[in-house]
């Protein structure tokens, strides 16, 4: 079985929210409610008119708004590190706590590699200690 793109209980995604339930890739993420994802009571879910699920929320569930299950999209994190290495540790600790697991791995390998060109006398392994402190 594919684990779901989300599995703690501490990640702001909605109770409900497909990413519980489906890897990423496995659903779609809308950019706000619509009449085109109706609410299916039995299951608590929305889904498109083909039947796959929706997610509604894409600022809580920390990826933007896609057709990832209906039209076979990946998508993969972009880190966008500030200009000022001051502001480094606190942009860092907010996308890898807000991150899925399933894209945590992603953004770590993206830090380590973006990190030494950016802020070369930085220590990223320092850097992500804070981070994820």
């Amino acid at each position: 079985m594919v684990e779901a793109f989300v599995t703690s209980d501490e990640h702001p995604a909605c109770g409900i929210c497909p990413s519980r339930r489906f890897p990423l890739g496995g659903f779609d993420v809308a950019e706000r409610l619509s009449r085109e994802f109706p609410f299916d009571p039995v299951d608590g879910h929305r889904y498109t008119a083909a039947g796959v699920p929706v997610c509604v929320h894409p600022e809580k569930v920390g990826v933007p708004p896609g057709k990832y299950a209906t039209d076979g999209v990946a998508w993969s994190p972009e880190l966008q590190l500030p200009d000022n290495i001051a502001d480094l540790d606190l942009y860092l600790h907010e996308v890898m706590h807000s991150a899925a697991p399933g894209v945590l791995e992603q953004i770590i390998e993206q830090v380590t590699q973006q990190i030494p060109r950016a802020f070369p006398d930085v220590d990223v392994v320092q850097v992500l200690r804070r981070a994820l402190g």
